[in-house]
């Protein structure tokens, strides 16, 4: 069936088939190969990037972050040879660590397209495999809600204490309490500034809560820097979380690359007291004047997430 019906992608508004083979790349992992499928343009000229004419025939440039070129490279860079001898093209990377872009050139435009295609696919399958970086967020830090959170704290394990699982290290850091939109991987400071300008341009006449963070979501995926995970956000601000018990300022330090959690590190604990008795519970209310595009695992002035950006309402 994976012959038959193969998994189909879509990046910039073309469709691929992803065949995977036995060819052992970084950490072990299966590498993927890829294919253009029916109506795309793997060996034809496409609009969709530019390609050069230059004296010795054809070039393309493509904008890569550094810690994506092992992934073009492969295990011996033997990634790198196949696809050059395939495409019949010379691909040059920069040197690890250092920004720049990928060149890619050949006698044929048939081929450096072909190769440019190719490398969208590696590095659209890839950037999904990082740990997000960054996160859409409403801050719920106002006083008034840390100290209704503190007292959720306090009556939670007054009453709940027993029950399995349940302790202080439970809870999230009052300092940073907030709603989330969505993860994102930026891997170097020019993804960082195109996610700032983007938000920025994000600003329009909203009605509700929902509609920003539905719209603003649906921003950020249209650009490539953000996955779509549901077909609407759901809203949600974390109070007590598994992850939190090891290290109170871990947040989601332990999860693997792909960014799903280790579960077999976790201790789970009983909730349904806990649900059943506080399944009301008023944490006060909070005027949301402003989304931040926050950096995970960073602390600012006020004990809340360093903010890369910010748009205000």
């Amino acid at each position: 069936m994976d012959v038959l019906r193969p998994t189909l992608i879509r990046i910039g508004g073309r469709i691929y088939r992803k065949n995977l083979i036995q060819e052992q790349a970084y950490q072990e992992e299966e590498e993927d190969d890829f294919c253009a499928g029916p109506g795309d343009c793997a060996d034809e000229p496409c609009d969709a990037f530019v390609v050069e004419e230059t004296e010795k025939g054809f070039q393309c440039r493509v904008e890569v972050p550094s810690p994506l070129y092992k992934y073009i490279i492969g295990k011996k860079g033997e990634t790198k040879k196949r696809l050059e001898t395939e495409t019949r093209t010379s691909i040059s990377i920069p040197k690890p660590g250092v920004e720049g872009e990928i060149v890619i050139t050949g006698q044929h435009r048939s081929g450096v397209t072909s190769a440019r295609t190719r490398i969208d696919v590696l590095l659209d399958s890839f950037r999904k495999k990082q740990p997000f970086t960054h996160f859409l967020s409403f801050a719920l830090n106002q006083p008034a809600i840390q100290e209704k959170f503190l007292q959720f704290k306090e009556e939670v394990l007054e009453k709940c204490s027993k029950d399995h699982g349940v302790s202080s290290s439970l809870f999230q850091n009052p300092a940073k309490l907030h709603l989330t939109l969505g993860t994102l991987v930026l891997l170097n400071e020019q993804e960082i500034q195109k996610a700032c300008d983007l938000l920025q341009r994000c600003k329009e006449d909203f009605v509700e809560l929902q509609v920003i963070a539905d719209r603003l979501v649906e921003r950020f995926v249209a650009s490539g820097l953000m996955l779509k995970e549901w077909n609407r956000v759901k809203l949600h601000a974390t109070v007590m979380n598994t992850l939190f018990r090891k290290d109170p300022g871990a947040e989601e330090r332990n999860s693997t690359v792909t960014g799903k959690s280790s579960f077999k590190e976790r201790e789970s604990f009983n909730g349904r007291n806990i649900l059943k008795l506080f399944e009301n519970f008023y944490f006060g209310e909070v005027q949301l004047d402003s989304v931040r595009l926050s950096q995970r695992f960073s602390t600012d002035a006020s004990g809340y997430y360093a903010t890369s950006g910010q748009l205000n309402f």
